[in-house]
């Protein structure tokens, strides 16, 4: 049985947590589990960052919710995953599409200037923040009382 992460009072794993080697993966099931229990705050289960990762694994996000409510822990999940994902990656192919995932910076002007206005307006004077992964991070932790 998974424990049901309170998204109001704690932000949901870091997106560079990994459960069989992919990354988003933890995080989405964190605000999963908090959607179905009514907690999950300012998150959005399904959103574009996870839709990336079910995507590549050829997943339909309601299909997990359903393993989610039924309160499968990760491990539970992760078997679930790899036998119902419709693209079968394999283990050099999670670990590549991870890699690449966590390296992900806004590639286009419009992107560009949403990631700019995140950033400013959670800590303008970091200059470490450059992809998508460390933006997450930053604003998790600023988002609950984190000083940047």
């Amino acid at each position: 049985m998974a424990s049901t992460p309170d998204l109001t009072k704690q932000p949901p794993r870091s997106a560079r947590v990994r459960l069989g080697g992919y990354v988003i993966l933890p995080r989405m099931l964190d605000k999963g589990r908090a959607t179905i229990a009514g907690k999950n705050g300012e998150y959005h289960y399904n959103c574009p960052l996870d839709q990336r990762f079910l995507e590549f694994a050829g997943i339909d996000p309601e299909a997990l919710k359903k393993q989610l409510a039924a309160e499968k822990g990760d491990w539970e999940i992760l078997e679930w995953i790899n036998a119902n994902s419709k693209t079968k990656p394999a283990a050099p192919e999670i670990a590549a599409w991870s890699a690449f995932q966590e390296q992900r910076v806004p590639m286009d002007a419009e992107s560009r200037a949403f990631f700019n206005e995140l950033h400013s307006k959670a800590a303008q004077h970091r200059e470490d923040i450059a992809t998508w992964f460390d933006l997450l991070d930053l604003d998790d932790y600023v988002s609950y009382g984190g000083k940047a």
